[in-house]
């Protein structure tokens, strides 16, 4: 009987000691999610990116990088056509997780699209080039 409770009491310090040891990169891991938010950018076919005041973050090229996850879904009047195929921009806020020193999103676990003037408040932030007599 004593050997039993020896057997349960190591059991129980070897799964507590497992668990602080995973504890330090969970942490990390949740370090690593961050908020963003910003000008979305998708101005062609497989091309996105996030420029916040910070710079821009690179979240899709064509024929190359694509984070994992979902982009916001704008609005009409949350998006600003730049070109032709619904191409342009959007106002929004990206719970992502990023190489910093790629500045690369490698995913997205939420995107909420945002008003435009959420972005055009903001000093921190400019508003991409467009041409006004491309229509909305």
């Amino acid at each position: 009987m004593r050997q039993l409770s020896t057997r349960r009491v190591i059991t129980s310090v070897v799964i507590l000691l497992s668990g602080l040891a995973l504890a330090p990169a969970s942490a990390a891991n949740a370090q690593q999610l961050q908020r963003r938010c910003g000008w979305f950018e998708n101005p062609t076919p497989g091309n996105a990116s996030l420029t916040d005041r910070d710079g821009t973050w690179i979240i899709a090229t064509q024929g190359g990088h694509q984070a994992k996850g979902d982009w916001p879904e704008f609005s009409d009047a949350q998006w600003v056509e730049t070109n032709s195929g619904h191409h342009g921009y959007g106002c929004a806020c990206l719970s992502m997780q990023a190489d910093p020193g790629a500045r690369s999103v490698q995913s997205i676990r939420k995107a909420t699209a945002q008003p435009l003037t959420v972005c055009r408040r903001d000093k921190s932030l400019h508003e991409p080039a467009h041409d006004p007599d491309i229509a909305n």
